[in-house]
């Protein structure tokens, strides 16, 4: 609404108008709150949020639902589960019947990450990121995976920015004698994958990428999802590029690798369905150059719900080398990060990730991922399932006291 602003003469009137009295000005401040809270209501109803109940979930990927996972998952106390797609089942009827699927089981299904469409991989989108030929058939693609999730009831799903995939360099035995990924960046085995593709250094795509191609991009992509979103009532975590340095082979990571890129990438989105997937591990990878710690993320993002999920896992030390940890072996106190959770009131679901190889699984058969469709029952999730219950438990207790 317009300011309203007179100058008044000697007789004190308005040049055309009485002057207003108290209760007109009184009507006109009325009829202003009414039009903002109408337009407030409309944004709110345009921007539906699938309802989730309140409170912590501490859940993991399910894989398929097999008589196995199922039996193990129930023995864990898991009552969430986070799944992947594949190209058989990412269709509005596929997503329904796996949540049907896992619901009869006694489950809830949290989020379909790991999107496919027709054109392969909707998770990790070079032609997105880098605006490569093929750019907007991957967000018509996505566009769509989106809509289907909506109608088959599915609340969230995580979405990565990354031009050229996560880069390791390979897998280790650590001092304690499990297996974890590891991430030397003076490794001669430095590269990145995704999707079957390979990158390497010096530069991945050819050329050397600015920071203003990386956010046009970005801008224009986001613009384009975030009415489909609010129309199906999905939330989309953003995840944070893995390993976050500042550029990796010619191709920047200024958005989804610190605070204030986060902090201005979700105010370009201008939505409550766009928010934050955050990878604590990832976090701890950058260390100082995050711009803030786990901790004051969470206090920030969580404050304004605006964190929708959460990796919990810990690594041995901020890059230029770190190595993946089990959550009590690592440089960060992981019950700062639970704490900071039930502080803000996080409502969403918190997954161990990456699974070091805990034990001694067959060759091969040890998933890096629990959303894998291979997923296997471990004594490493178990482990950290275990732990994350713990820290849950003792920091609801401190908040009660």
């Amino acid at each position: 609404m317009a300011k309203l602003s007179t100058v008044k003469g000697k007789d004190s009137k308005m040049s055309t108008h009485e002057e207003p009295t108290r209760r007109d000005f009184g009507k006109i401040a009325l009829r202003g709150a009414v039009a903002a809270t109408f337009a407030s209501a409309g944004r709110a109803d345009a921007a539906r949020l699938r309802p989730i109940p309140p409170g912590i979930k501490i859940g993991t990927g399910g894989g398929r639902a097999t008589p196995e996972n199922l039996r193990y998952l129930k023995q864990l106390g898991i009552t969430w589960v986070s799944l992947g797609a594949s190209p058989e089942t990412a269709t509005a009827e596929g997503f329904t019947k796996m949540r049907q699927e896992w619901e009869e089981a006694g489950f809830r299904v949290y989020n379909i990450g790991s999107g496919v469409g027709p054109s392969g991989s909707l998770h990790n989108m070079p032609e997105v990121t880098l605006n490569l030929p093929g750019r907007d058939q991957k967000i018509e693609e996505y566009l769509s995976y989106i809509r289907y999730l909506g109608k088959a009831g599915i609340p969230y799903t995580t979405y990565a920015h990354m031009g050229n995939g996560i880069w390791s360099s390979g897998r280790i035995t650590t001092s304690r004698g499990y297996e974890a990924r590891d991430m030397d960046t003076a490794s001669p085995n430095w590269k990145g994958s995704w999707a079957g593709k390979t990158y390497t250094g010096p530069l991945s795509h050819g050329r050397v990428f600015s920071t203003d191609e990386i956010w046009d991009n970005y801008t224009y992509f986001i613009k384009k999802v975030v009415p489909v979103a609010e129309e199906a009532g999905v939330r989309i975590g953003i995840h944070p590029d893995d390993p976050p340095l500042p550029v990796i082979a010619g191709v920047p990571r200024c958005i989804f690798s610190s605070f204030e890129g986060y902090r201005r990438a979700l105010e370009i989105a201008d939505s409550p369905n766009i928010g934050m997937c955050l990878c604590v591990g990832c976090w701890l990878e950058g260390g100082p150059l995050m711009g803030k710690d786990p901790v004051e993320t969470i206090k920030y993002f969580g404050g304004r719900k605006k964190l929708f999920k959460v990796h919990f896992r810990n690594v041995t030390a901020p890059l230029p080398h770190s190595t993946e940890t089990l959550l009590d072996d690592g440089y960060y106190d992981m019950y700062k990060v639970m704490k900071a959770l039930v502080e803000v009131k996080f409502d969403g679901i918190a997954i161990p990730d990456h699974l070091p190889g805990v034990g001694n699984p067959p060759a091969g058969t040890q998933p890096t991922t629990p959303a894998s469709s291979e997923f296997r029952p471990s004594a490493g999730l178990a482990y950290l399932i275990a732990y994350m219950r713990a820290l849950l438990g003792a920091a609801n207790s401190e908040m009660k006291a």
